[in-house]
């Protein structure tokens, strides 16, 4: 594991939307809002803010998001924070971070899930090393 893994668990704020690149692999990128909720020392008073990521999932894990998940839904993202920079067409350099997701998972805290393997196009497991 890098030392640049996050976790973080939050709503989608948008349905996830998949592309594909010329040489077929699947994209599929959504919003995740992240609420974070305290009491304030000394006080009855509560107090809450709402943080806003862009995550970005590939191949398997893009299609499986896309076919499971919609706005609104609860998820739990492991992966790596990247940052793009870029030129827009004013000149202006303009940067941004991406959570780049290794995993994607339903959380139960507030629901409950049917889990339904799908079905794997490049295993990792060959023939050879079954028998071994």
């Amino acid at each position: 594991m890098s030392a640049n893994t996050v976790t973080l668990s939050g709503n989608l704020t948008r349905d996830p939307e998949i592309r594909y690149t010329r040489d077929g692999n699947a994209s599929a990128s959504f919003g995740l809002a992240v609420n974070r909720r305290w009491q304030t020392r000394g006080s009855d008073d509560w107090e809450e803010s709402t943080s806003f990521f862009d995550v970005v999932c590939w191949r398997d894990i893009a299609e499986n998001v896309a076919l499971s998940l919609v706005k609104g839904a609860r998820v739990v993202v492991t992966g790596r924070l990247e940052q793009r920079t870029w030129e827009n067409d004013e000149g202006e350099r303009r940067s941004r971070v991406d959570l780049v997701a290794d995993d994607v998972g339903a959380s139960l805290k507030y629901a409950t899930a049917e889990v339904t393997r799908a079905d794997r196009r490049d295993s990792e497991l060959t023939e050879s090393s079954v028998e071994s």
